[in-house]
């Protein structure tokens, strides 16, 4: 199973996409970690992406495919993959597709998981996080069982993403809109994009995502 979760910021993406890697066993692949990863390793991709970093410029579209395309074809992909945080431009959706294609793959589904974008700054502005393990919380949706306490590490310090502000978070529902929401009709016009509701609460989120991706 190879897909993509599309959605706002806030919409969801990262909670979802973990349940689905361990209930189902695929891999989360992550843009950021990739890069982060062919950089310590000093891989012919790594090296070109720490220069253009190192220079203070954006990774390029062919960079960020060239590390994907190498990334797909490693072991454990070979039960399937989530793609995060990729692709946010028409440009890199349809390089996306000539790689897979030149691989013998497609895209078994482009899943949005759609949003409003005013209940959206609610939950983005009252998320926080466990500053030790990383467990994600919310003020309102999503609260520790003991007040104050990390259900996973039992630790007490907990921090807030310095742009879980209003004005941020609008900044980047605007640029979400501008860039990445185009990747919708794209990939309707394939018959690839299905729809799941992604205000719903996260276990029901679970259920859709489950039954359109047919895995029970």
């Amino acid at each position: 199973m190879r897909f993509i979760l599309l959605g706002a910021p806030g919409a969801g993406k990262g909670t979802q996409a973990q349940r689905l890697v361990d209930a189902h066993d695929i891999v989360q692949l992550s843009t950021g970690e990739m890069l982060r990863a062919a950089v310590a390793a000093g891989t012919d991709i790594g090296k070109r992406a720490k220069a253009v970093m190192e220079a203070g410029d954006l990774v390029s579209d062919d960079i960020l495919i060239g590390m994907i395309s190498d990334r797909v074809t490693e072991a454990d992909c070979g039960n399937g993959f989530i793609l995060d945080g990729f692709p946010r431009t028409l440009a890199q959706a349809e390089a996306l597709e000539v790689m897979l294609a030149q691989k013998s793959l497609k895209l078994d589904a482009v899943i949005e998981m759609k949003v409003d974008d005013a209940l959206l700054i609610g939950r983005i502005t009252g998320r926080y996080t466990c500053a030790n393990c990383g467990a994600g919380y919310h003020d309102e949706n999503l609260k520790p069982k003991v007040a104050g306490i990390c259900d996973n590490c039992g630790r007490t310090e907990f921090s807030h993403r310095s742009d879980d502000n209003a004005e941020a978070v609008t900044t980047r529902l605007a640029a979400y809109h501008e860039q990445t929401a185009p990747l919708l009709p794209f990939y309707r016009d394939k018959g690839s994009l299905k729809t799941v509701d992604g205000m719903a609460d996260i276990d029901e989120v679970t259920r859709q995502l489950n039954d359109v991706l047919a895995l029970g």
